[in-house]
């Protein structure tokens, strides 16, 4: 790996010493949870892998669901149950409140300003209250609908087009775009991507992407602090550039609003500059710039691969792609938008995102915490300062919670409560708790609609007879290989 190559050549022998009294430090520390026996100087780091998700939830497989690692010089706790999970995010939520930063997240100070990165804090619960408000909220989003239905008609349109051409669709990169604009439309009243046009909105993507792999690889400072200074990898200085771009264009938009004044958009953006006006001490335009890149990041990124990974497994499943066919034909009429209103009226389509979001959450380790103190954990001692990652993924798949765990199944949830919204720890795709992923009323709304729409216009030839389902890991989940397929006017 090569966060590990380049370590090897760094001071190793100023290490040695060092790591071993860490090592016997940790292992004289009492009831501390179970987990793999550290080495030395890298503790357990050389179990990772390329999916970290994966080979945790393995090793929680042999020392349980509640599993303690030495990742370099970092104690780190995970979780991998639904009952630990609901002990750590909601018993005793604010003892696990505050986030462990990655070192990437350093770059353009966004961690002091975003909203995801800051602690529990009078700033925090202040710019919080703003997203819920303003931008979250039932009213607002209602208030918006028009707008979302207009980006689902633009990205119907552009599919209808590829088929008749028989071009085939990026289906994440058609669905990056149209959440790219509803976003931007929600915020400054202006699209930032052409919705008709395959290469609009390109750079804007390759810049998320870039952002997420950065920010998700394994980054030998996050595991050894000292090499902070040297960021031996160039992932802070290349998460500078790539931050800085994003601040760019939010400056842009900002100045160009305030030399119109008088032409009012009563948009976020008009709202948010008024509370920068008025409560300058509760946001300035440094939180201002942190918050669209949270929403713009993060908004976009996640909604489109649940799109694509849902879309993937339909196509694999052609059966549950053919139910949720005849349920919209019957409910709504084949061929036509599906409205948000129609939403509560196709249980089935609900079910397909929901069990999407089971075996592909958007962020497999959730956004990893840290204890500010020593927490008493059923039991174990969890030491202060220990990072803490909920393995969303693991849980979703665990064979103990759920009959057939690794098949694609929404049949399951046909007769079942269990929902995403944070309340059921079997299901957290969106986390759960005060730190609850703030843009999920959004994507709940979101995703059926977009695939909905998408199921009942077109029908999808893969021309494949193998589906490549490789994950690519990051802060959020990835296909490995973008989806591709032809649309075909649904007869």
């Amino acid at each position: 790996m090569e966060f590990v190559t380049i370590f090897l050549g760094l001071f190793l022998s100023y290490f040695l010493l060092q790591a071993i009294f860490s090592v016997f430090g940790v292992a004289k520390s009492k009831n501390l949870p179970p987990g793999p026996t550290p080495i030395p100087i890298i503790g357990s780091l050389h179990l990772l892998g390329d999916h970290p998700h994966q080979s945790l939830a393995r090793l929680a497989k042999i020392h349980g669901p509640i599993m303690f690692l030495k990742l370099g010089q970092i104690s780190t706790l995970v979780i991998s149950s639904a009952t630990a999970a609901k002990e750590v995010l909601q018993t005793q939520d604010l003892a696990f409140s505050s986030r462990h930063i990655p070192d990437a997240l350093n770059a353009h100070s966004q961690s002091e300003y975003s909203v995801v990165w800051l602690p529990v804090s009078t700033q925090w619960r202040a710019l919080r209250k703003i997203l819920n408000f303003n931008i979250f909220s039932g009213k607002s989003l209602d208030a918006n609908q028009h707008l979302r239905s207009k980006k689902v008609q633009e990205l119907v349109a552009y599919c209808r087009k590829a088929s008749q051409s028989k071009e085939t669709v990026d289906i994440g990169r058609a669905a990056f775009r149209t959440t790219l604009n509803l976003l931007s439309n929600t915020i400054f009243s202006k699209d930032l991507a052409d919705p008709y046009h395959e290469d609009s909105g390109r750079e804007f993507k390759d810049l998320v992407r870039d952002i997420m792999v950065e920010a998700g690889k394994p980054n030998l400072v996050d595991f050894f602090p000292m090499f902070r200074k040297i960021d031996p990898q160039g992932i802070r200085r290349r998460m500078t550039r790539y931050f800085g771009k994003l601040h760019a264009t939010s400056e842009e938009l900002i100045q160009e609003r305030l030399k119109l004044k008088r032409l009012k958009q009563e948009d976020v953006l008009d709202v948010l500059l008024e509370i920068c006006h008025k409560n300058p001490d509760e946001i300035n335009s440094a939180h201002v710039k942190s918050m669209f890149v949270d929403l713009f990041v993060a908004g976009t990124d996640t909604t489109s691969n649940s799109l694509e990974w849902a879309m993937a497994e339909l196509l694999r499943n052609p059966h549950t792609m053919a139910k949720a066919k005849e349920e919209l034909k019957d409910v709504i009429g084949k061929g036509k938008l599906v409205d948000e209103a129609d939403i509560s009226r196709l249980p089935y389509l609900q079910c397909i995102v929901k069990e999407t979001l089971r075996l592909h959450p958007p962020v497999p380790l959730l956004i990893p915490r840290k204890t500010e103190t020593k927490v008493t954990l059923n039991g174990y001692i969890v030491p202060e300062g220990t990072q803490v990652l909920v393995n969303a993924w693991a849980i979703g798949r665990d064979p103990f919670t759920w009959d057939d765990s690794l098949e694609f199944k929404p049949e399951r949830f046909l007769n079942s409560e269990l929902d995403v919204r944070g309340r059921d720890f079997e299901l957290i795709p969106f986390g759960a708790g005060r730190r609850i992923c703030p843009g999920l009323p959004l994507a709940v709304r979101m995703l059926p609609v977009m695939l909905g729409s998408l199921l009942n216009n077109f029908d999808w030839d893969i021309g494949l007879e193998e589906l490549d389902m490789t994950e690519k890991f990051g802060i959020t989940l990835q296909k490995s290989e973008p989806l591709c397929v032809v649309p075909i006017p649904a007869t």
